[in-house]
C-alpha cells in the first residue's frame, strides 16, 4: 500500500522556523505536483505551497516571503520550511503528492498524508 509519511510537526515558537518533510512509503512510478496544505477547525483545507516537477512553486499570500517548498524528485520527497512563524500556522498540516503508479497509468492520483498538528505558542 502506498502512503505518505509526514514528519516535523509539533510545537513551535512565534518567530521561529518550521520544517516539515513528506516521503512516499511504497513504490510508485512517478510523482507530479506536490504540496503542503493546512486546515483550521471547521474550515476547508487550504493550499500553503505547491511545486511542480519542473520546479514552479506557488505560495499562498499569507506565507509569501517566509516559505520555501522544495523536493527531491528522484526520492519522492517534499519539504516545507516556514520562517517567522505566527499563530496562523497553528493548524493541521497535510502533504499531498500526485502519484503515477506505473508507466502505463497515464493519469495522476492525488495522495494525502494523515496530517500533522502544528501548534505555535507563546
Amino acid at each position: 500500500q502506498v502512503r505518505l509519511v509526514e514528519s516535523g510537526g509539533g510545537l513551535a515558537l512565534p518567530g521561529g522556523t518550521l520544517r516539515l518533510s513528506c516521503a512516499v512509503s511504497g513504490n510508485v512510478y512517478k510523482v507530479g505536483r506536490v504540496g503542503w496544505y493546512r486546515q483550521y477547525p471547521g474550515k476547508e483545507r487550504e493550499s500553503v505551497a505547491t511545486i511542480t516537477r519542473a520546479g514552479a512553486a506557488v505560495y499562498a499570500d499569507s506565507v509569501k516571503g517566509r516559505a520555501t517548498i522544495s523536493r527531491d524528485t528522484s526520492a519522492n520527497k517534499v519539504y516545507l520550511q516556514l520562517n517567522r512563524l505566527t499563530a496562523e500556522a497553528t493548524a493541521v498540516s497535510y502533504c499531498s503528492q500526485e502519484i503515477q503508479y506505473s508507466r502505463v497509468s497515464y493519469d495522476y492520483v492525488e495522495l494525502w498524508g494523515q496530517g500533522t498538528v502544528v501548534t505555535v505558542f507563546s
